[in-house]
């Protein structure tokens, strides 16, 4: 009696269950690793056989497509494209050292001393290997903000990162003054329409503002701010430039107290987005490093209490005066040049006080009897 062979025909062959087993895990995000247990998860190795599974990955392994890597003792696998794979096969067995270590830098890069210490290769075998690398279009040299002078590899398809290229004030590695001062400028008129109110002498009918107020007039609201910022830059771009007459004297007034209109970092980043002023979309961490630099430049402040920045009042007149053509530019009340901005510090009589060392309690010049005092509250 003859025995017919068992039917074969259904069961998934060896190449089969290999490449069903990739391309479940090639589905997955491509920084996924891979331990034995999550292999086996997927289902896809019969009965969930151990030793099937190490023949599956020891093929994909050797076929380029699946990188090994030792997680906490134990043998984990990381997905590798069969584009990246393939070119792993066309290269040389240092060259392939090389282009491996310059991958697992990703979009930080890797200086070529380090490459050449961790590849254990010799200065001229390296350098032919970047040679060609760099032939095939697999690698690509790039320039970092933070050490300009040394060479720095990365993948040719990757992009820098804003750590390796300095963000959107760097170009090519190297900082763009003009598009800094561009934004700082732009920044500063933004804040100074939101922190005075701008009037002029000759309006005899303008309302007096007091430093008492209700407590309905207390609450200025930010749209209030925008259209006085507004009717304030208007007045800036209009201006021919000269000097400004006694009669059309400008000069600036304070808020009332209780106004919270002074711009946060969000709201500023909101504006320069909405505004294009910038091709590319800045980030509150790009535009806080621009508020850094206006606070040190004594242009604006950054207030006690909440996360608002206002404008010091001799920079606000400058921009106000159509007269900010330099960053330590600023006019005084009368329109009349001063050659360094003011700050906080000098604002106050103390900051620019001739007669400091003298100043004491109960001493010839104190306080309390300060004449630069009485006049600077007059303001």
């Amino acid at each position: 009696m003859d025995i017919d062979p068992p039917d074969t025909s259904s069961t998934p062959s060896h190449l089969e269950i290999k490449n069903a087993l990739y391309a479940r895990c090639a589905s997955l995000p491509s920084e996924t690793i891979f331990s034995q247990h999550d292999l086996l998860d997927l289902n896809i190795v019969p009965d969930n056989d151990v030793k099937l599974l190490q023949q599956y990955t020891v093929d994909l392994t050797k076929e380029g497509l699946f990188k090994v890597f030792n997680k906490n003792g134990r043998a984990c696998w990381r997905v590798v494209k069969k584009d990246d794979a393939q070119k792993y096969k066309s290269l040389a067995s240092e060259e392939a050292i090389v282009y491996s270590y310059i991958e697992s830098a990703g979009r930080e890069g890797i200086w070529s001393r380090i490459l050449r210490s961790r590849s254990g290769l010799h200065m001229t075998v390296m350098s032919r290997c970047l040679k060609v690398l760099e032939g095939k279009n697999y690698i690509k040299q790039i320039k970092t903000v933070k050490f300009p002078n040394r060479k720095t590899y990365m993948l040719a398809g990757l992009q820098p990162s804003e750590d390796v290229t300095g963000g959107p004030f760097y170009t090519d590695g190297v900082l763009d003054d003009e598009f800094v001062h561009q934004m700082a400028n732009w920044t500063e008129r933004y804040i100074v329409g939101r922190s005075w109110y701008q009037h002029s002498s000759d309006q005899n009918h303008a309302p007096h503002i007091s430093k008492r107020k209700t407590s309905k007039q207390h609450e200025s609201s930010k749209e209030e701010a925008e259209l006085r910022r507004s009717s304030a830059l208007k007045l800036s771009s209009s201006s021919t430039g000269r000097e400004p007459t006694k009669k059309s004297s400008m000069s600036l007034l304070p808020f009332p107290p209780g106004y919270t209109g002074y711009p946060t970092v969000a709201e500023i980043t909101r504006a320069v987005n909405t505004s294009q002023v910038s091709q590319v979309m800045m980030k509150e961490a790009e535009m806080k490093q621009l508020l850094d630099i206006l606070v040190w430049d004594g242009r604006i402040e950054k207030m006690q209490f909440g996360d608002g920045y206002k404008a010091i009042r001799q920079a606000a007149l400058a921009v106000m005066s159509g007269r900010r053509e330099q960053d330590n530019d600023v006019l005084t009340e009368g329109g009349e040049r001063r050659e360094e901005g003011g700050s906080a510090l000098t604002e106050a009589p103390c900051g620019r006080c001739p007669v400091m060392a003298l100043c004491e309690e109960d001493g010839p010049v104190s306080a309390r009897t300060c004449e630069y005092f009485a006049e600077w509250l007059k303001v």
